[in-house]
């Protein structure tokens, strides 16, 4: 089995412990006899394949998945560990669905108001099922998919609006499968053809996008889609005030409160840690946020409060000095910044003048964000903070995993692919077209354990056989992730976090035997 990362590694190794000497065997006999009974023996292996699976079934299906579990990609001692940080948006908060349909609207009618979009476009309606984090986007092509850790593109999750592609459509697209390196990460050097939407409040982005593509492709009005992905882009990222003021104002409406964050807190400043967090967001939305989720005296939990910090240049730039925000008249102070005081609000800033200012380095820090790049990658490349990835979704993913349809599905999905496998080299017309037959079993199989998690693209972390891109990038920024702050709860503050050890593909056999 390919290295999944730790919330697949395990899901079935329970169950395929005690089966494997037995499917082995089985194989083995197929094998064995293959060149006298081929047809005979491959329907036999099947027959007995799906009876001991049926039946080991019906012993024990796998564990369920604890969803307050946290995950390590990593090895975290957090006795080393005496300063916390993060993010706000999705990590200390997390929002309401409301907030992606105002988001949608909000950006809706700025392409109708501004841009001057059909007035039709104002009838569209948010799907929240569409889309899933980590999807890329081509905008030269005007194309939405998911791409695994190899480039890959994973059939059947592709489209043209809301349309879907056709495998042959791909490939004479790409000329194949699999898309180039540079193509995939040109926007690292300044050429960007794809867009990698990370973050959840890109989910109304790519809708609307999709939906406004569809519009124009049933109406049969011609357009460009590199000015369409601009035209959205610019029309989502300049309803954020907006959005900050609505959501700001009717805060109990559009956030989800926890109440174990609270207690999560006391625990680190009962044990003496330092807190600070660094957000993109405005002061005066993160206040009305934090007062809600924590209290009106939440900034005592925090040693240094940094807003509109701008990430990721706040991580990139020292060029950017640290300015305070002067509370009673709304505005930045002048003058220089020469310590960050608890109970003080600094705008703007760099990581390396936070560093010499309060002495935190490398592994005493932890640092939690939703984000792979912007709120994890250069702290744990050039800074050595060991970082912790809030992913919402995964109490969804997990309820899907522990769903008894997909153990069912997906176990059996896992040992008739080793048949396939190990029964290919039959060469006799009648045995081709036995296993064909299973192929085509199998890739039923893959279709429906895809939309358990989603119709169109299927879990955010991973593909058929591999990790999605996403999850390959989540895997190498963070040492651990958790769908919730508060999970850590269940955890001493001197817990040490252990990667579990995955199967290497040339390990299995010798791991299972």
């Amino acid at each position: 089995m390919p290295v999944l990362g730790p919330l697949y590694s395990v899901c079935f190794a329970r169950v395929r412990l005690r089966s494997h000497i037995k499917v082995k065997k089985l194989i083995g006999m197929c094998s064995s006899q293959r060149r006298k009974y081929s047809q005979e023996h491959l329907e036999k292996c099947y027959e007995d394949h799906r009876a001991l699976w049926e039946s080991e079934c019906c012993k024990k299906l796998p564990e369920n998945v604890n969803p307050r579990a946290v995950f390590a990609c990593n090895e975290l001692d957090l006795r080393d560990v005496s300063v916390y940080g993060f993010d706000y948006d999705y990590t200390l908060a997390n929002y309401e669905p409301a907030v992606e349909h105002l988001i949608y609207e909000l950006g809706k009618n700025v392409l109708v108001s501004k841009y001057r979009y059909p007035e039709e476009i104002k009838s569209l309606k948010y799907n929240r099922e569409f889309a899933v984090r980590g999807l890329h986007y081509d905008i030269e092509h005007g194309l939405l998919m998911k791409l695994d850790q190899f480039q890959q593109i994973q059939q059947g999750s592709i489209y043209h609006g809301l349309t879907p592609v056709s495998q042959e459509q791909v490939l004479k697209t790409y000329g194949g499968r699999s898309l180039p390196l540079h193509y995939v990460e040109g926007h690292l050097r300044g050429d960007t053809k794809m867009a990698h939407l990370a973050d959840l409040f890109s989910l109304p982005e790519m809708c609307l996008l999709s939906q406004v593509a569809q519009f124009f492709m049933d109406h049969n009005l011609q357009y460009h889609s590199v000015p369409l992905f601009n035209d959205v882009k610019a029309a989502i990222a300049s309803i954020h005030p907006e959005m900050h003021r609505i959501v700001g104002r009717n805060i109990s409406e559009y956030l989800i409160k926890d109440p174990d964050l609270v207690t999560f807190f006391q625990r680190l400043k009962e044990n003496k840690k330092e807190i600070f967090i660094i957000t993109n967001s405005p002061f005066y939305f993160v206040n009305a946020g934090l007062s809600y989720l924590l209290g009106e005296d939440w900034r005592e939990f925090f040693d240094v409060v940094v807003a509109s910090a701008k990430k990721p240049a706040f991580f990139t730039d020292s060029m950017r000095p640290f300015r305070e925000l002067n509370e009673e008249i709304h505005t930045q102070t002048w003058g220089p910044v020469t310590q960050l005081e608890k109970g003080k609000i600094y705008l703007e800033g760099n990581l390396k003048r936070l560093q010499e200012l309060k002495g935190w380095q490398g592994q005493q820090v932890l640092y939690f964000g939703d984000h792979p790049y912007s709120d994890l990658a250069d702290v744990s490349l050039n800074h050595g903070w060991r970082t912790g990835a809030i992913l919402w979704e995964l109490d969804y993913e997990i309820q899907c995993l522990n769903a008894d349809d997909y153990k069912r599905m997906s176990g059996w999905l896992m040992i008739l692919q080793s048949l396939i496998e190990s029964s290919q080299d039959f060469e006799d017309e009648e045995s081709r077209k036995l296993i064909e037959k299973w192929e085509e079993e199998r890739d039923q199989l893959r279709k429906k354990t895809k939309e358990l998690f989603n119709p169109h693209f299927g879990s955010v972390f991973r593909t058929h056989d591999n990790p999605t891109y996403f999850s390959r990038r989540l895997f190498r920024f963070a040492d651990i992730y958790t769908s919730r702050l508060s999970n850590l709860n269940d955890y001493s503050v001197n817990h040490t976090f252990y990667p579990r050890r995955g199967v290497l593909p040339h390990e299995y056999k010798s791991l299972f035997v």
